[in-house]
Formats: C-alpha cells, sequence, structure tokens
C-alpha cells in the first residue's frame, strides 16, 4: 500500500489517459484542441481582426518612407484550472479480488474506480466545452442565427438547410473547415430532403447522407457529432437524460496549430501536465482503504469569434 500522501500509479495513469466513451459520443478534443504541457500560467495575443483586411496605402514616393502601420494585439493572460475527482475502496475490497478475482480476469476494484472516475471528468470538461461552443456570447452578432417554426431543419417542408449553412459559411470572415452538430441535429438534417437531394443530384426524396458526403457537400474537413447524454437531475432524483450538445449546429475554423500567430482558431485548450491517477492511503472504514485520485489542469479558451457562426435550435 502507498506510504506517501499521493502516489501516482503508472497502471492507473495510463487508465486515466486511455479510457473514454466512444469517439462518436465525445468530441471536446477534436472540437478545443489541447495545446501544451509546460506550464500552469500561460498567455496568447488576440489581434485585432480589422488590421488584417483594412488596406492601407503602399504606393511610396521617390523620396519617402513608406506607410507605417501598426497591429494592435492584446496579450492576454491565463491559468488552467485544476478538475479532480476523488473515490474510496476499502482495503478489504483490493485485498479480495487479489486472494479470489484477480486470477479469473476480473478488473481490480482500483482500476474499476478510476475509469469510473475518468469517465465523469471527461463528461464534465464535454459540457464546458458545449456550453462555450453553443453559447451565441461567443459569436459576433453577424454570424449567428436563431431558427424557429417553419425554419428549423426539422421541417422538412418549408426549411432550406443547404441555402442556410452555405450562406452562414459564406458570411464568415475565416472560413469553417467544421461544422459541429449535437447529435439531434444531425439526425434530422442527415434525412432532410434538400440535403439527400444536393448529394444525389436527383429528385430522391428520401435516404440518409453520411458524413464524407455532408462534408464533400459544403467543403468542410470535419463533420463532428456530440452524442453523449449527460443526467441532469439533482443527486437523489429521477435520472433525467439529456444530450449534452443539444439541438444546434455551428460552423468553426479549428486549428490544431494554435500557436502559429499567422493561423486563428476558434478555440483551443491549454493544458497543464498530463492527466492524473494515482493513489493515497484512507483511515476510513475498519481496515482503511485507497483514495483513488483522478485529474487534469486544462483550460477552455474561445480565441477568435469570427472563426465560427452558430445556427441555435436548428432543429424543434
Amino acid at each position: 500500500m502507498a506510504t506517501q500522501a499521493f502516489q501516482t500509479n503508472p497502471e492507473l495513469t495510463a487508465i486515466a489517459i486511455g479510457y473514454k466513451n466512444r469517439d462518436v459520443d465525445l468530441i471536446a478534443d477534436q472540437v478545443l484542441p489541447r495545446i501544451g504541457k509546460g506550464s500552469k500560467k500561460f498567455s496568447f495575443t488576440r489581434y485585432t481582426a480589422a488590421d488584417a483586411y483594412t488596406l492601407p496605402n503602399t504606393r511610396v514616393g521617390r523620396k519617402s518612407d513608406p506607410t507605417m502601420v501598426d497591429f494592435g494585439g492584446v496579450l492576454v493572460n491565463d491559468e488552467c484550472v485544476d478538475w479532480g475527482l476523488d473515490d474510496l475502496v476499502p482495503n478489504d475490497e483490493q485485498e479480495a479480488w487479489e486472494t479470489s478475482s484477480k486470477s479469473a480476469g476480473v478488473v481490480s476494484p482500483l482500476s474499476k474506480s478510476t475509469s469510473l472516475l475518468t469517465g465523469l471528468i471527461q463528461l464534465d470538461r464535454e459540457v464546458r466545452v458545449a456550453g462555450m461552443v453553443f453559447n451565441p456570447a461567443n459569436y459576433i452578432p453577424a454570424q449567428q442565427v436563431t431558427l424557429s417554426g417553419t425554419s428549423q431543419w426539422s421541417d422538412f417542408t418549408n426549411s432550406n438547410p443547404v441555402s442556410a449553412i452555405m450562406a452562414g459559411l459564406d458570411t464568415m470572415l475565416v472560413r469553417a473547415n467544421t461544422l459541429t452538430f449535437g447529435q439531434q441535429t444531425w439526425t434530422q438534417l442527415r434525412q432532410h430532403p434538400r440535403i439527400v437531394q444536393a448529394i444525389f443530384g436527383s429528385a430522391t426524396t428520401a435516404g440518409v447522407v453520411t458524413r464524407a458526403q455532408l462534408a464533400e457537400l459544403f467543403e468542410v474537413k470535419n463533420i463532428l457529432v456530440g452524442a453523449g447524454f449527460v443526467n441532469t437531475a439533482r443527486r437523489g432524483q429521477a435520472a433525467a437524460y439529456g444530450r449534452v450538445w443539444g439541438k444546434h449546429c455551428s460552423a468553426l475554423f479549428i486549428s490544431q496549430d494554435a500557436s502559429d500567430a499567422d493561423q486563428p482558431t476558434f478555440g483551443f485548450t491549454a493544458g497543464f501536465g498530463d492527466k492524473i491517477a494515482g493513489t493515497m492511503p484512507s483511515s476510513k472504514g475498519l481496515r482503511g482503504g485507497q483514495v483513488i485520485r483522478v485529474g487534469e489542469s486544462v483550460k477552455e479558451v474561445i480565441a477568435a469569434q469570427e472563426c465560427g457562426f452558430l445556427w441555435q435550435n436548428a432543429v424543434a
């Protein structure tokens, strides 16, 4: 058993790093990519978009100096936040596994606890990211719209998601390379007659399209669908499961290299170190136990609102 205050266990840490729900369920790491591990505090420069698009006088007289320009970047200082959970595994449960269940291939209580804690940490991050990506406050007014009634894409008769998405992409100052959907929005959109007709090029009004086909239609690199569930009821009440990503859609330009000042990105996740998992002894219970701790230090950042377009309430 561990004797120091907190002991990182390589086996448990491997579970914390590797365990996750299906890729189709959790998309936070793709929407706001992780960068950096070296420091808990970090900074980045936010430049004014107008500086890159306002054309100065570039003509130079025979004896004059070229026009002086200034790029007014603002240095933003921030810090990663610690996110973690604990669970207590009694020593007698672990010892029982070591004497009887270990040889049968049963997962140890310590490993099982680590996996479950990791899943909750990942789900919490997914909820945070979805809340940021689908928050109208994180988009400029000209690059967002709230759909209602016949304009919602669940209205197969009156709505036209093809023209709506193409118009949104053309509006963006930085054209998107990614479309992000909640599962409910994706289910409706991929069956929409206008989408089906645009992709299959015929009068066909029934069928479904794939992510690859939709990406080709709108000339984007990625189609991301958030399919995760979260229990919205308070602890102790009857479970009420809801989709983490709701009924919205966003078009985003996402750069994996957020450190490149010439390459904007809608957002990123700053990180400090790796995910951790380990144990510390506990005196609770008759025979004591091991406290399992799982966590990470990250901070999600919306860096460039001009790199996003939001369709809120895309389906009913």
